[in-house]
């Protein structure tokens, strides 16, 4: 697939409706994704198939995230400075 047609796509599925959770995955997608190894890759599309209300939980530290593997990469995008 052709980086700027999953680029577009990718933005639309970060459009949570939740304004936190789209400023942290559009400044992912907008600063990191391009040169991000293909585990981290893979990683964020994991959490991009997450439920909303658990990735606004984790994120704003009310629960842990059960899934270690997308642990180190939470902490990065919340370090993401605005």
């Amino acid at each position: 697939m052709d980086e700027e047609i999953l680029l577009k796509k990718l933005r639309w599925r970060c459009r949570r409706g939740m304004r936190e959770l789209d400023q942290l995955f559009g400044r992912y997608l907008d600063r990191e994704w391009s040169s991000a190894p293909t585990e981290d890759r893979e990683v964020f599309l994991f959490l991009l198939d997450c439920e909303d209300d658990k990735l606004w939980r984790w994120f704003m530290g009310y629960e842990a995230c059960p899934h270690a593997h997308a642990a180190p990469l939470m902490h990065r995008i919340l370090a993401l400075k605005p």
